[in-house]
């Protein structure tokens, strides 16, 4: 549902860039491409957009060089034995119709260079950037006493100081994210960037707290520690908008073009696919895609074995949850381009 709202804004962006720069070789980057059946979704949307667009524009399309970027641990193989099955559907869809296309895969973090000086035209972000680079530092009192007890992640329950600590990270990091952008993007160069957000930042009903509350269930029963659990925070921040726009005009470098919030339930991607399922199967859906994200994290400090029965505790609770607190995902779409 998401893609089908972002993918006018990324065809404003690219249509503008193309006509703009006229490249003959469009160089784009994926951050945050992750491991998947997705992971060419966005290189494809891109080379159907700048086919449509040479047309329109009577031009010969120009060759096209993707780099996939995510951390190290990413698995960069699978998607490197996907390519030949892409290129050859590519070569079929579109034969003599579109330029030569070339994808590699850039291990490390956006939060940082990636790139040479003044090489790309287009950067491509999708649900990466709510992930911080690391926990917020000042998370623990003076006197040792950690300041988020109970909490896995921002919450309801969260003193100022945690709020503030969170929001001070996003701000350096996403600081970080746009001077990297701006040095590696030629001037009039485009960016696309798509996050989960908040409405408010003090109240933000996000799904990691569910989690938290399960976890918390699982300390009451003693299958876990206490102070495994006051000990653990996400590197996880849901910006604003007021937030993300004041980060952008603070650090300078970009003119925003667009920045919207799209709201909708935590099932309403699994209702889209398929408005068939029930809500026991919905739940199971969604229970498997925050496992997913978020068990690699989890296990390495609650332990493997308590996996199973916390994500069968968060699968029986998750859609009520959603319907007693009215919970929402807030997704932020975000359009700029590098200032001459």
């Amino acid at each position: 549902m998401v893609v089908s709202m972002v993918k006018p804004i990324l065809e404003e962006s690219i249509e503008e860039l193309y006509q703009n720069l006229f490249p003959e070789c469009l160089k784009i980057a994926d951050l945050g491409c992750s491991s998947g059946p997705n992971t060419l979704l966005v290189v494809s949307e891109i080379i159907d957009i700048i086919g449509a667009t040479s047309e329109n524009l009577n031009r010969p399309p120009p060759s096209l060089q993707a780099f996939l970027n995510d951390l190290p641990s990413n698995d960069f193989n699978t998607i490197f034995k996907s390519l030949q099955s892409f290129y050859k559907k590519l070569e079929a869809e579109k034969g003599n119709t579109f330029g030569n296309c070339f994808i590699s895969g850039v291990p490390g973090s956006f939060y940082g260079r990636l790139f040479p000086s003044n090489s790309l035209h287009f950067v491509h972000s999708s649900y990466a950037l709510m992930w911080l680079s690391e926990v917020p530092k000042g998370l623990v009192s003076q006197t040792g006493e950690a300041l988020n007890k109970g909490n896995i992640c921002i919450a309801k329950t969260s003193p100022p100081a945690v709020f503030k600590a969170y929001f001070d990270q996003f701000e350096r990091d996403f600081t970080l994210f746009l001077e990297s952008r701006a040095e590696e993007l030629v001037s009039g160069g485009c960016m696309v960037l798509t996050t989960m957000g908040s409405i408010i930042s003090d109240d933000p009903l996000c799904i990691w707290e569910v989690v938290g509350l399960k976890l918390n269930d699982m300390v009451l029963e003693g299958m876990i520690e206490e102070s495994k659990l006051d000990t653990f925070n996400l590197p996880y921040y849901a910006p604003t908008i007021e937030e993300v726009k004041k980060v952008i005009e603070a650090e300078g470098s970009f003119t925003l073009h667009k920045l919207e919030a799209f709201k909708m339930d935590w099932d309403t991607y699994i209702k889209k696919a398929n408005k068939g399922l029930d809500k026991q199967a919905r739940e199971a859906i969604i229970a498997k895609d925050i496992r997913a994200v978020g068990e690699p994290i989890l296990a390495s400090h609650f332990g493997e074995a308590a996996m199973e029965d916390l994500f069968r505790r968060f699968k029986e609770v998750v859609l009520d949850h959603m319907e007693k607190e009215n919970c929402e995902y807030v997704n932020l779409v975000i359009s700029l381009t590098k200032k001459g």
